[in-house]
């Protein structure tokens, strides 16, 4: 096993690698740091696909570069969904997932770094006929990888003004099939035209919305980090709840997370009440829990 992985400064402290790597790559000071060295070929293959997710490419080796042969991405979390990787600076190092659909297509939520390579790999599984935003913020790329893929390109009128050129907009707030066994809920509160996609009773695209903290134990909001209204955020989920059902959330921030669809369901629902009591607040990066 190599011994010399490392993390360079320019690490933003995105929490991605710590999803990919966990006890090995850890929040040290406020950024991540190697803790320890891999010990078998499964954590090796852990660090690596960290390195690769890296959207600063961060996670280095001293002795030499990284070898494109270790790259796992798109990496699958089920039979139904994958890990991009390859995330981008322009959407904060958001993860981006392909949702395999039955009859061998493909659709994309949100969006890893752009190049055409990775377009080609992506696509190796399957057609992708649509690019799925769930809020402004994960929006960058997305008109190329659409366009690349012959793939229709969806947001909200909320964030519209990100990504203009968009296909389908979603407006209003009533929940919208679109596509066998997907449904896009509107969500406004991170941002006004933020979007939640159920999959089949089974995922829950999340984007910023709501992620799994292990800080916390739960599911959480990004309660420091809101651009749009807390209130509404808490209108949203509240009004949205008791139609959810999933046993994945997959969210843009902060970490996935797999149980029982009735534990989820009380998780949402402790969820919901502990977003009723919050305040707005000035967004503070540093305040936020992972």
């Amino acid at each position: 096993m190599h011994d010399d992985w490392y993390v360079d400064d320019r690490c933003t402290n995105c929490d991605v690698a710590r999803q990919l790597a966990p006890g090995l790559i850890e929040e040290v000071g406020g950024r991540s740091e190697v803790v320890r060295q891999p010990a078998d070929e499964k954590e090796e293959a852990q660090v690596a696909a960290a390195a690769f997710a890296c959207h600063t490419r961060s996670i280095r080796r001293l002795a030499e570069p990284l070898d494109s042969a270790a790259d796992p991405f798109a990496l699958a979390l089920d039979e139904r969904v994958l890990l991009c990787g390859h995330n981008s600076r322009h959407t904060a190092a958001a993860n981006a997932y392909l949702l395999r659909r039955p009859g061998g297509t493909q659709m994309m939520v949100d969006t890893p770094r752009w190049s055409a390579e990775l377009a080609d790999r992506y696509e190796a599984s399957g057609q992708v006929t649509d690019v799925l935003l769930t809020h402004r913020d994960h929006a960058a790329h997305g008109r190329r990888y659409a366009d690349r893929f012959g793939a229709r390109l969806w947001i909200h009128e909320g964030d519209l003004s990100a990504a203009p050129d968009a296909d389908q907009v979603l407006r209003g707030l009533d929940p919208v099939e679109i596509g066998e066994g997907v449904i896009a809920h509107p969500v406004p509160g991170h941002t006004e035209g933020s979007v939640l996609y159920l999959a089949d009773d089974t995922y829950c695209f999340s984007g910023d919305s709501l992620y799994w903290s292990r800080a916390k134990g739960g599911l959480a909001v990004a309660e420091h980090v809101t651009w749009y209204s807390i209130e509404e955020q808490a209108a949203s989920l509240a009004r949205v709840a008791p139609s959810l059902r999933f046993e994945w959330v997959l969210p843009g921030h902060g970490d996935r997370k797999r149980l029982p669809a009735d534990q989820m369901a009380q998780r949402l629902a402790e969820l919901v009440a502990q977003v009723a009591e919050l305040r707005p607040r000035p967004v503070d990066f540093t305040a936020h829990q992972w």
